[in-house]
């Protein structure tokens, strides 16, 4: 489910300190990644639900390669999704994120955002 009412489709930042910032919420710089495009993942489980959520924020450099600190990278449409095991991770909006997840997103998605223009 793509979470489409923040501003990073238009934001622009360094990569190190992006990744600082993000550190510092919880999220994860995974293995996903190549010399252009990454993702930031901050992990729910959900003890009421059977599927454990992830929100996921995708970048893309403008100018350098990842994982450079000076890269120039741009913030992508953050999106919300659900784990089945051992099928994988679903981002459709037919997964029925439980509304709990859907605000915890969006928290997570407003602290990062501040910290980004502060």
């Amino acid at each position: 489910m793509k979470l489409t009412d923040f501003h990073f489709p238009d934001k622009e930042v360094g990569f190190g300190p992006l990744l600082d910032v993000m550190r510092d919420h919880g999220f994860i710089f995974g293995e996903q990644w190549d010399y252009e495009r990454a993702t930031f993942d901050f992990k729910m489980p959900d003890e009421s639900d059977p599927g454990t959520f992830y929100l996921r924020v995708p970048v893309f450099t403008v100018n350098g390669d990842i994982p450079h600190d000076e890269t120039l990278v741009k913030l992508m449409t953050p999106m919300l999704g659900r784990h089945y095991y051992p099928h994988g991770v679903e981002y459709g909006e037919e997964e029925g994120f439980p509304d709990k997840i859907i605000n915890r997103s969006k928290q997570k998605l407003s602290a990062i955002d501040e910290a980004l223009n502060g």
